[in-house]
């Protein structure tokens, strides 16, 4: 692998310009009438449709790891090319001058959280076994983390496993698990002992998708589409074995300001003023994301910082909602036909949901203000209490 940045990055251009068309200056610009005007959030598409689109993403995934370019910071012993953060930030560099197939979350979650989380984490039978497959995408996985009852509170969680012979048996529900009918794995936190606090007493597992039990459920969400799922587990039982995701999506201010410029309202002092707080913030979004994955590839653990990018993200999400909102009045919700007008409603109705998805707003902000401002913590009745003793409205017979 070329060690030198400059040579690094000749080397990606060639690679990319033999697999993929160049950007359009104009589209990379925000032009206007162009191509597909796609900002939404989530997808709002058939399962066919969504099958073909996850199956471009994997392929891309796939090529780029097998070129040297899926895991460019990562240790060559688990599929990386072992270079500098700097060699990371050349290629995606070049990589944003081409067009490329749309992303999908489930392979975000796949590459991105699980085949790290395991790289990390997981015993040397477990890494062998899936984080070249997770960050190849050759099989994909979801997260069953939330539950109707335990989402931001993620540790006040109740499926419950327990060991049955030589295999846990699993029992709950699951929610909010973008991809699971795609899936072939899920990471699943399930609660294995209830006479410990809640923090103390879970259990992290991956488990096949297709055992017996497992139900998964899609859900329809407000823009359409059927990203999210719902999983139910009932008398699933798992073999016994103890051990311990950056796409964009929506508009921003690109679009923005290319939907400005059609309409002839850069004139406009209160839109100017509010486009260029969008193009300021997104810009301070962009550097603390730059940072953070510095620290990450230099092998630090970025605290904190990852809740700052959330809390930024899901912002400027809100800040370009607005601004569009102000810019098309009733053509926000009219659909006259006309490019690049309607299409913004896939936006502002899907934003809000990553006000949830990956920690809501709210944790985020305990988070900053306990662990970096060293706020007093929020008074809790469940601290140093057992998970059975803690009282909750449906509380299960353990």
């Amino acid at each position: 692998m070329i060690t030198d940045v400059d040579a690094f990055r000749s080397a990606a251009r060639d690679w990319l310009s033999s697999r993929l068309e160049l950007r359009p200056v104009e589209d990379a610009e925000g032009g206007w009438g162009r191509g597909v005007h796609d900002v939404s959030v989530f997808h709002d598409l058939t399962a066919d449709e969504e099958r073909a689109l996850l199956d471009r993403a994997m392929h891309w995934q796939q090529a780029k790891c097998d070129a040297g370019y899926g895991a460019i910071t990562w240790p060559c012993e688990f599929g990386g090319a072992g270079l500098s953060p700097r060699h990371e930030e050349a290629f995606r560099e070049e990589e944003d001058g081409f067009v490329t197939p749309l992303p999908h979350e489930t392979t975000s979650v796949t590459a991105r959280l699980i085949a790290p989380t395991v790289r990390i984490y997981g015993t040397a039978e477990q890494q062998d076994r899936w984080v070249r497959r997770f960050l190849r995408t050759d099989e994909l996985c979801c997260q069953l983390f939330s539950e109707p009852g335990a989402g931001s509170d993620l540790a006040g969680l109740a499926t419950r496993a327990l060991t049955d012979g030589d295999q846990w048996m699993v029992n709950g529900q699951k929610v909010w698990s973008s991809g699971a009918r795609f899936a072939e794995w899920g990471m699943l936190v399930a609660r294995t002992d209830p006479d410990v606090p809640k923090h103390a007493g879970l259990t992290t597992y991956i488990i096949p998708m297709d055992l017996p039990g497992v139900e998964v459920r899609p859900i329809r969400q407000m823009s359409g589409g059927w990203s999210f799922n719902e999983v139910f587990l009932e008398d699933v039982r798992v073999d016994l074995e103890r051990g311990a995701a950056d796409q964009r999506v929506g508009g921003g201010i690109d679009q923005a300001l290319a939907l400005a410029r059609w309409l002839g309202r850069t004139a406009d002092p209160v839109l100017r003023d509010r486009l260029a707080d969008l193009y300021v913030n997104e810009r301070i979004t962009a550097l603390v994301h730059e940072h953070m994955a510095k620290a990450v590839a230099a092998g630090h653990d970025p605290g904190a910082q990852g809740s700052i990018a959330k809390l930024r993200w899901t912002q400027d999400l809100a800040r370009t909602s607005d601004v569009v909102s102000l810019l098309l009045g009733p053509r926000l919700v009219a659909d006259t036909g006309e490019w690049g007008t309607y299409s913004w409603t896939a936006h502002v109705l899907g934003a809000p949901g990553y006000r949830i998805a990956g920690g809501s707003d709210e944790i985020q902000r305990n988070i900053l203000g306990e662990r970096v401002l060293g706020l007093p913590a929020e008074p809790r009745v469940d601290r140093n209490v057992a998970w059975r003793d803690v009282p909750r409205g449906l509380s299960p017979s353990w």
